[in-house]
């Protein structure tokens, strides 16, 4: 630092969480920069960017040597690893390779509400006991199968919180290693609600928000898109039609139709011509997934990536945006039931707002550069949103 202040102009330091933040008015002399400041850059132990295009302006983040909490690297991996084998289940029940053991059944059930939901909370636990019951049992080496539909589903899910996570790195904000949630397949036919990093300091300006909400959705998307193309040039047509649908896959002997986004939509048309229905194989449906996850986090509501990235775009203004989205997911729920439970996951994720927490200096603008980071995302959203996603 004491090699730096000679180049300023005037500066303050702020405390942000773990985090020192030093924000400085570069001296005229000294902007370009100069090699006195360039050099004093290079032996900076943190980070550091320029707000403006004239380099007048230097933010500067480093830690405080305040211990940061420590990582809890055996649930990481106990959860990645219970993902794994859960998304492994997933696969080898679409390939038709496991189907799970016929357990004790539910008797009964309820005519009220309440009761149905009671019922089918039960249901899933069950289900879920079972499957783990399986795997203890030496099931697991039949799960093995499905590796085609786990290994390209958990590389999306992973570049995409990586992105998140080196982007936020760049900044010096103090984030964790991803957390992955597992599902059992015999609950769900993915076998995993996705995963996500938590950022431990304060994010300081719209700027370091918009980077570190685009990052993971444009990285998880590369990755899908490659996925998908070697999902489709492994997949099937069809001689006939599966109800209103063109796109399935076969899950435990049983039929999935798949809703479409613009971009699924355009990869069976280029793969499949004039096809009647599509047989998903196991890696298309993983890029099925990556490209719908990705569609889904983009949505612009609050503490999703979409609500990152128009935040920081809009700044205030994104609340009005995050109203029209919650309007329209309660129109589509009309059509397909489960957006009531993404629209209450949304609430619940952004502690019942659907507009985007203030950052720490929510005034400072953001580069054009970041402009075209935004616009990308928005794109990205049209092409993988999928308004109706399953039809079972």
């Amino acid at each position: 630092m004491n090699q730096l202040t000679p180049t300023f102009a005037s500066w303050r330091v702020v405390q942000a969480g773990t985090r020192e933040v030093i924000d400085a008015i570069v001296a005229p002399e000294h902007r370009g920069p100069s090699p006195e400041l360039a050099a004093g850059l290079r032996q900076w132990k943190g980070a550091h960017y320029w707000p403006g295009r004239d380099h007048g302006h230097l933010i500067l983040v480093r830690e405080t040597g305040v211990s940061a909490k420590r990582e809890r690297w055996i649930l990481h991996l106990l959860l990645f690893s219970v993902t794994v084998l859960c998304t492994l289940g997933a696969g080898a029940m679409l390939a038709g390779a496991w189907f799970p053991p016929n357990g004790p059944s539910l008797i009964g059930g309820s005519q009220n509400l309440l009761g149905r939901i009671v019922f089918e909370m039960a249901g899933m636990v069950q289900a879920g006991g079972q499957f783990f019951q399986s795997m203890y049992n030496g099931d697991w080496r039949d799960v093995l199968a499905g590796w085609s539909f786990a290994v390209p589903l958990l590389g999306i899910l992973m570049i995409h919180e990586l992105g998140h996570y080196f982007a936020a790195r760049r900044y010096a904000i103090d984030t964790s290693p991803p957390f992955f949630l597992p599902i059992p397949p015999t609950v769900s036919p993915i076998g995993s609600l996705g995963a996500f990093i938590r950022l431990r300091s304060p994010v300081l300006d719209r700027r370091q928000l918009l980077d570190v909400g685009a990052a993971g959705p444009l990285a998880g998307f590369v990755i899908a898109l490659g996925v998908m193309i070697w999902g489709y040039m492994t997949s099937e047509r069809v001689p006939f039609g599966l109800e209103t649908s063109a796109t399935y896959v076969v899950f435990a002997g049983r039929s999935i139709a798949l809703g479409d986004s613009v971009l699924t939509h355009a990869f069976r048309d280029f793969f499949f011509p004039a096809a009647e229905a599509v047989h998903l194989s196991l890696p298309a449906f993983a890029g099925w997934v990556g490209m719908f996850v990705t569609g889904l986090n983009l949505l612009p509501l609050s503490q999703l990536d979409g609500g990152h990235v128009l935040y920081g775009l809009l700044g205030k203004r994104q609340s009005f945006m995050g109203l029209i989205t919650l309007g329209a997911l309660i129109v589509l729920a009309q059509y397909h039931w489960t957006w009531y439970v993404w629209v209450a996951l949304a609430l619940a994720v952004g502690g019942g707002r659907v507009s985007h927490p203030s950052v720490m200096v929510p005034e400072r603008s953001v580069p054009r550069s970041r402009h075209v980071v935004a616009w990308l995302c928005i794109i990205v959203f049209i092409l993988t949103f999928v308004p109706i996603p399953f039809k079972v």
